[in-house]
């Protein structure tokens, strides 16, 4: 019998750990666990790298629900990114759970030609992405300073080889007036609650001048404890996105004056504060993003074509910034969802299910075979080391 060519032998290694990969996916599902408290996740998902001899190094960058597990020793290093967090109240309706599951069979799968292709492999456990930015804080601490090429997927209702996200921010706006009692002496107040309402107006009228992919949504988070009491104080936090990051520094500029005009009308003062690290947009690596199309197309799949890709960014993520400062690919993988989008509870739901068993052993197998073909093709091999050794000096 011949030999299993390299992507043979990785298909054969995530089809034969199918069952550790349902089971972990099922396991994280089952325990849901939010930004930065993924403390069981993260523990899961490293258990069966670490079985199989990679080496683990706990809270990179102080982050204590992250981790980087590292196999071989070759000269093209390929990070794999596992995310685990998930929603408030409605669990792992992003599908964390099959990102994870996915991508440890992807760096179990790599593991197994690592000498053979040269390569070393990075399982990077990476936290709190619905909030909190933990690959940007992790790219900031140099968790990804050896990492030539970045892969990961994501759980959607669509196949999507290129997938795009939007740039986005998200500040705390609070206002400090002053108290006085609503029914004997009101004049004597200055309402914070008054300078969320005129804030929030300015910013309904600003929408009609967005330009297009600019959007903004917010809460109020503090409006007030009594209604015979004028509030002193007030918060709302909003979060802006836009299609790039100098569309997204226009938008705040715009929305800072939106906030400061609840401050003027109404005579409080106002502070606005940056509440996580901004997420830049996706801006995947075409070669990587090429392959695994047609990764997708060999396995039955039928990825949207481009004009879907260039008119249906997905959110925002902060993999945008690693794909920012070095080649990365970040696909949806499509799952059966009875019609239901990422953050519904329905997609909760699918996300345990058979079409997302499925995505987890796919998706590994897509990953996997993606970055073989990219160690095996020279000049792209060639392209993405001097690229990382161009950013290392």
């Amino acid at each position: 019998m011949p030999a299993l060519t390299a992507s043979d032998a990785v298909e054969d290694a995530v089809n034969r750990r199918r069952g550790d990969l349902v089971e972990l996916s099922h396991s994280i599902h089952a325990e849901p666990e939010l930004a930065f408290a993924e403390h069981r996740s993260c523990a899961k998902t490293q258990a069966l790298v670490a079985e199989y001899g990679f080496a683990v190094a706990q809270a990179p960058g102080g982050l204590q629900t992250a981790f980087r597990a590292v196999y071989g020793s070759g000269p093209l290093v390929i990070g794999v990114c596992a995310e685990y967090d998930a929603l408030p109240g409605i669990g792992h309706a992003c599908g964390h759970n099959i990102i994870a599951a996915s991508a440890v069979g992807t760096a179990l799968a790599l593991a197994e030609v690592a000498d053979q292709l040269g390569l070393t492999v990075v399982l990077l456990g990476t936290p709190a992405e619905e909030a909190g930015g933990g690959k940007v804080l992790m790219l900031n601490a140099g968790a990804f300073d050896d990492i030539a090429a970045s892969v990961m997927l994501h759980p959607g209702p669509l196949d999507i080889a290129r997938a795009r996200s939007l740039a986005l921010s998200q500040v705390a706006i609070r206002y400090e007036g002053r108290e006085a009692h609503a029914a004997v002496a009101p004049y004597l107040g200055l309402n914070a609650v008054d300078a969320i309402t005129v804030a929030q107006v300015a910013i309904g009228l600003l929408r009609q001048q967005m330009a297009p992919g600019q959007m903004a949504h917010g809460i109020v988070t503090d409006g007030g404890q009594a209604t015979n009491v004028i509030p002193a104080r007030a918060e709302m936090q909003f979060t802006m996105r836009a299609n790039d990051a100098a569309s997204l520094r226009e938008l705040e500029q715009r929305m800072a004056a939106c906030f400061l005009a609840g401050a003027v009308a109404t005579g409080c003062s106002h502070e606005v504060a940056e509440t996580e690290p901004s997420y830049h947009e996706l801006t995947p690596d075409n070669w990587l993003a090429e392959t695994f199309r047609e990764e997708m197309q060999r396995l039955g799949r039928e990825p949207v074509g481009a004009d879907v890709e260039a008119a249906l960014p997905l959110g925002s993520t902060d993999m945008g910034n690693v794909t920012q400062v070095m080649p990365g690919i970040h696909p949806i993988v499509g799952i059966d969802a009875g019609g239901a989008s990422v953050h519904q509870p329905a997609f909760a739901t699918a996300a345990a299910g058979p079409s997302a068993d499925k995505a987890v052993v796919e998706g590994a197998i897509m990953l996997a075979r993606t970055a073989v073909r990219l160690a095996e093709t020279p000049h792209e091999r060639d392209r993405v080391m001097e690229s990382h050794a161009r950013r290392a000096s």
